[in-house]
């Protein structure tokens, strides 16, 4: 099964994962087409394998690079950024598996992607929960009315309150949704750069601007710099 993986992996690489064939793998480990059944059922359980691998080596990583930084959130949060680009980088073809274009016809069964697909968000939400327990960022906005977000809707509101419930987080709604903005935020930043949207000539070196763009982040989400407990920034 491990040479069935690599030789799929090497697949997503030469020709990206809407190519990824059943055929190809068995010519290339040398038997019968119908015999590579035996190992998987069809290209769609061969793409999940592939997709469970590759959200568990990002999810890893990240949380490898989490725990050997520094306690405090923003160090974190940094850290956590900075691991999601290098895994990106260094594994494009996986990373287009996993926010690239989907494959026409394929959907990837929640049941069996969810756990190793939240990981990287899960990571996230670990800091800012114990970030928001340790008095270290709080809902109020610097310069807007009042210091007050505006009122969530009810309906997101709804969204979000289960969201809180379903993964017992602690911090306020108006937090999750920042939360999940800079998320969004953080994959959006890869994603220009793994694929090239910024051009190729734009930038000299897209890891400064990478790294700017992860400190407004973390100011939008309320890891200031100067954060510190009681919410102070």
């Amino acid at each position: 099964m491990a040479e069935i993986m690599r030789i799929a992996r090497d697949q997503l690489v030469a020709e990206g994962p809407a190519a990824l064939s059943l055929r190809a793998v068995a010519r290339q480990l040398g038997i019968v087409s119908s015999a590579i059944y035996r190992y998987v059922s069809s290209r769609d359980e061969l793409l999940t394998l592939l997709i469970v691998e590759a959200y568990s080596d990002l999810g890893g990583q990240v949380e490898k690079a989490v725990a050997a930084a520094p306690a405090h959130p923003l160090e974190r949060f940094t850290a956590l950024a900075r691991a999601v680009r290098s895994w990106a980088l260094d594994d494009a073809a996986r990373y287009a598996l996993l926010f690239g274009t989907p494959v026409p016809g394929y959907a990837a069964p929640a049941a069996l992607t969810n756990d190793a697909g939240t990981r990287v968000v899960v990571a996230l939400f670990t800091i800012l929960d114990q970030a928001w327990a340790n008095g270290m960022i709080t809902t109020a906005v610097s310069g807007s009315a009042g210091d007050q977000e505006p009122a969530i809707p009810e309906r997101l509101g709804r969204d979000l309150e289960a969201i809180r419930q379903d993964y017992g987080i602690s911090m306020p709604a108006e937090l999750v949704a920042r939360g999940f903005s800079c998320w969004s935020g953080l994959f959006g930043a890869v994603t220009f750069e793994v694929f090239g949207h910024y051009g190729p000539a734009t930038f000299g070196d897209p890891g400064e601007i990478f790294e700017r763009t992860i400190r407004l982040l973390a100011t939008q989400v309320g890891l200031g710099p100067r954060c510190q407990p009681g919410g102070k920034a």
